[in-house]
């Protein structure tokens, strides 16, 4: 018995669905892994792409792109503003609660 492919034409099978956030994706590996390759690390791959961008919403990502093209290394400003740690608010000194000084009584040696 044969496969069912073997009697679909290859006219008639899907294609591969486009999107512009694969689109997108592909764009920075093209881009990430140029230097990378050339800096001897292991290529990045789709799933992998997927999974730093996952929490990013599209129009963001357009955003992303083009300040990753305004900068004069691309991969070093790609991983800076995908690491959410550089971009967590940071409490400011005044917020913080002050320190009481101790209201007991001092300690004694004896």
């Amino acid at each position: 018995m044969r496969h069912i492919s073997s009697h679909i034409s290859a006219s008639e099978r899907p294609k591969e669905k486009a999107t512009e956030r694969g689109e997108l994706m592909r764009y920075f590996l093209e881009k990430l892994n140029a230097t990378r390759i050339r800096d001897g690390l292991p290529a990045l791959s789709m799933p992998r792409m997927g999974r730093i961008l996952e929490g990013i919403p599209t129009r963001d990502i357009y955003y992303l792109k083009s300040v990753c093209e305004q900068a004069s290394s691309f991969s070093k400003k790609f991983w800076w503003e995908v690491n959410p740690k550089k971009h967590a608010p940071q409490p400011s000194r005044s917020l913080l609660p002050k320190k009481s000084a101790s209201k007991r009584a001092p300690r004694t040696r004896g």
